[in-house]
């Protein structure tokens, strides 16, 4: 009897440890979007750079290492390593951001400048299918029932 209840048990504990939450993969995308704003202007600009690429936003230049997203059944979490440089007057470039960005928190590590501020708004993948979209069946209206073939007003 004992060695029956040790062995529930055990089988409990075991399944207690190893029955946590799964973690959902990352997923890399081939594009990250951002959104730049010209203080002096006051416009807000979004624009959309491939990885390892760069593009230039007034004076500085914008170049995605990697841009993460969780799948669409997980809670929303994009990230993406981004390096900025400025370009200075004789062409050269200093370097003002090197780090992580997160689109759900823009406020927390977005690359704030004397003239243009730069955050992540999210990742693209134009091969990727469409997210699922559920659509509700036609059951007509309480007082006339649906039709099949028949057009709608």
């Amino acid at each position: 009897m004992i060695r029956r209840l040790l062995l529930t048990a055990l089988l409990v504990l075991l399944a207690a440890c190893t029955c946590g939450p799964a973690k959902a993969e990352r997923v890399a995308n081939p594009i990250a979007v951002f959104a730049g704003l010209d203080k002096i202007t006051g416009v807000t600009t979004a624009f959309e750079i491939p990885i390892g690429q760069e593009r230039r936003f007034g004076s500085v230049i914008v170049k995605p290492d990697v841009c993460y997203t969780r799948p669409p059944t997980e809670e929303p979490k994009t990230t993406s390593f981004v390096q900025i440089d400025q370009v200075e007057t004789d062409n050269t470039r200093k370097s003002v951001f090197s780090g992580w960005m997160f689109a759900e928190s823009p406020g927390l590590n977005a690359m704030e400048h004397a003239t243009y501020d730069v955050w992540l708004t999210g990742c693209r993948d134009p091969n990727a299918p469409p997210p699922a979209v559920e659509v509700a069946p036609d059951t007509g209206t309480p007082d006339q029932p649906a039709k099949e073939g028949e057009p709608e007003d």
